[in-house]
């Protein structure tokens, strides 16, 4: 048995170089074999001036890619070449088409090429890259080089492809083969040269053509292999099985000896062993770290939920209070609106009562107005449904807008209300976003009136800083010091006992910090209990110089108007609100109106397209059959000069933004105001007042 068992491995190593060695020579047929035998001479045209894909080596020698490829063939096929070899590439595309060889070993193929010659073994594919000098500033598409000369060796087939796509740039004939025409360029005869890219580098970076470089890669793609006459069917088989019985790995050590660099595999170096260890190390110190982390992070994450836990139930408990106050809230105007109403019905009353009752109600109402609002603005603020609309405003007007709104309360507690500036006129005009920092002020204002009982509330604005800074001052009752670190917060306890004090839902000073955030503003104060408190807002301070402040026209200039009949139709649906809208205009002073109803839009419509004495339109927005916005469009075509003021109930800024879009020229909000609505319908009927 050991006797046999080695000799039964020879015979199998016998066999196996056996059948390795005949492999070769069984890849032919009888009748090939047979054609190949009968051949003294196959010639082979050889251009050895072609590096790195053939070239004469040091001993003098062809030697590179298709050379050993070629002897590889001959192996596989049992039959050897006869090599004739050309100096100049011309000269041997002068026999190729006198038929005076057989085969080409390296040729490119084009159309022309292709209508006598079969091509074989495409080893590789390597792009043409463009070549000028270093000084030169040339750009890597070709169809701008019109002006320019590109030199390129004679016959070659980029030559033929270049001059069938590109007609109108100007190819030279530089020389023979590729480093003649590389040497021309390089001593500045030429502007460019076009080649295969391994041909490029190695003849650039071993004949010390320094002053070149390649400017870009082109379309075009060096794909050269061995070529066959047609006409030879037999050789076209022979080569043909030739070249496929030719493996991969062979092919590869041919590329990799002459095209690319021998590289040792990674995994064989020591280097890649001692970096890949010390990258297991950093991974599970990585791990073991990211561990301790996540369990910190757990902790604290678990003690954060804890807390938000608690807190989440004690704002749950505040604003269950905060729902309870509001409930209570809005039926304290109600019951006086619904009571004083029913007492008006009274025949016995008396007109002072009655003027009384009428106070009450329009009181009430207004304090409905002021929780509505105030419940749709912290809601919307809370949402983020908000928007920064910035406008000219002068800071006179608006603070004597805010002075006249809250003197009668004022005056009712016996408090005085006024407001001292250390800005000029010239200045006081600016751009900010009105409404919000009305806003703003108008809780602060209410606020101080509100825990005022005597003294005064002072409003001062000055300019520090490229900031405007406004300060709301007053003689009331101050705020607790470890209430004022929560002052600000939505429910907070701190509200809610001065809302169950005072009255109201305890939001005011959270919707003004929050729209000072909006506008980059920021509100601070300082507080002493019995002694009062002083809240200041400071806000960016754009100024706009007022070119036309020498022209404008006076208020006393009202006076001076006479009175002006304006034809206006009212778009309301609601009976009640066309009749409050009607007795507001009747009342006006200064202007007399001829007053028009439209129930819907469409009648609206109907009416400015037949009357052209319509002078203005006060659009409500949502009607039957055809919406406000939908008629002021239409209305803004048939007349694009008719003033169109939106009034709706829909009162946010998007809504806002919505009507002026639509085409409506200002905005007005119900319940309306008749001192609002006043000065915007001056701004319109000024120019009939003359």
């Amino acid at each position: 048995m050991r006797i046999k068992l080695p000799l039964f491995l020879l015979l199998i190593l016998v066999f196996a170089l056996f059948s390795s060695c005949s492999k070769d020579s069984s890849i032919l047929n009888e009748k090939q074999v047979e054609w190949l035998q009968q051949q003294d001479s196959i010639k082979v045209a050889i251009y050895p001036f072609h590096p790195p894909y053939q070239i004469i080596n040091q001993e003098g020698n062809v030697d590179g890619v298709f050379t050993e490829y070629l002897e590889l063939v001959e192996k596989k096929i049992g039959y050897k070449f006869h090599q004739k070899i050309y100096n100049t590439w011309p000269e041997l595309m002068k026999d190729v088409r006198d038929e005076k060889v057989d085969m080409i070993v390296e040729i490119h193929p084009t159309p022309e090429r292709e209508k006598f010659l079969n091509f074989y073994a495409f080893l590789f594919e390597s792009p043409h890259m463009i070549v000028a000098r270093k000084k030169d500033q040339l750009d890597d598409n070709i169809s701008k080089y019109v002006d320019k000369t590109i030199v390129l060796p004679k016959d070659y087939a980029i030559a033929e492809i270049l001059k069938n796509k590109y007609q109108n740039i100007n190819i030279a004939v530089g020389g023979v083969d590729d480093l003649v025409c590389l040497q021309k360029l390089n001593s500045g005869e030429y502007d460019a040269y076009i080649g295969p890219k391994a041909v490029v580098h190695y003849l650039i970076r071993t004949k010390n053509l320094n002053n070149l470089r390649i400017v870009g890669e082109t379309d075009f793609i060096y794909k050269t292999g061995i070529a066959v006459f047609k006409k030879n069917k037999i050789l076209n088989e022979i080569i043909s099985k030739g070249t496929k019985a030719i493996t991969r790995k062979e092919k590869q050590i041919i590329l990799d000896n002459w095209i690319f660099n021998v590289v040792t595999p990674f995994y064989q170096k020591t280097i890649f062993w001692v970096i890949f260890s010390i990258g297991i190390i950093i991974v599970l110190l990585t791990i073991l770290l990211i561990n301790r982390y996540l369990k910190f992070k757990i902790k604290q994450k678990t003690r954060e939920l804890r807390i938000a836990k608690e807190n989440a139930e004690n704002s749950n408990k505040l604003k269950t209070n905060f729902i309870n106050n509001i409930s209570h809230e809005i039926r304290t105007p109600m019951n006086g609106i619904m009571g004083f109403s029913e007492f008006l019905n009274d025949a016995e009353i008396t007109p002072d009562q009655r003027k009384s009752y009428t106070d009450i109600i329009i009181n009430s109402g207004k304090q409905l107005m002021d929780i509505i609002d105030d419940i749709m603005e912290i809601s919307k603020l809370q949402s983020k449904q908000f928007e920064i609309i910035e406008e000219e405003t002068m800071l006179d007007d608006l603070f004597q807008k805010l002075i006249t709104t809250f003197e009668k309360t004022a005056e009712e507690k016996n408090i005085r209300l006024h407001h001292e500036s250390a800005i000029s006129r010239e200045n006081s005009l600016v751009l900010i976003d009105k409404s919000k920092v009305e806003k703003i002020l108008s809780k602060l204002i209410d606020n101080a009136i509100k825990f005022t009982s005597k003294g005064f509330v002072k409003i001062n604005s000055e300019i520090i800083k490229n900031q405007l800074v406004i300060t709301v001052e007053d003689t009331g009752i101050g705020i607790n010091p470890e209430d004022q670190k929560i002052i600000f917060n939505s429910f907070s306890q701190s509200e809610k006992e001065i809302a169950r004090t005072y009255g109201g839902l305890g939001l005011g000073l959270t919707i003004a910090k929050e729209n000072a955030d909006l506008i980059e503003g920021k509100i601070s104060f300082t507080s002493t209990l019995e002694k009062g408190s002083s809240f200041q807002l400071s806000i960016p301070y754009h100024p706009i110089i007022d070119s036309n402040k020498n022209t404008m026209k006076s208020d006393s200039d009202e006076n001076l108007v006479k009175p002006f009949k304006h034809v206006i139709l009212i778009a309301e649906d609601g009976e009640v609100n066309f009749l409050f809208l009607k007795t507001i205009l009747q009342k006006m002073k200064g202007y007399k109106f001829v007053i028009h109803r439209a129930e819907n839009g469409k009648k609206a419509v109907d009416i400015c397209e037949n009357n052209e004495n319509i002078d203005l339109v006060l659009m409500d927005i949502k009607m039957p059959i055809m919406d406000g916005y939908v008629a002021t469009r239409k209305i803004k075509k048939l007349r694009p000069s008719l003033p169109v003021i939106a009034q709706t109930a829909y009162s946010t800024q998007e809504d806002i933004k919505r009507a002026l879009n639509a085409g409506c020229d200002d905005f007005v909000s119900k319940p309306v105001d008749h001192k609002i609505l006043k000065p915007m319908l001056k701004k319109y009927f000024s120019f009939f007042q003359s």
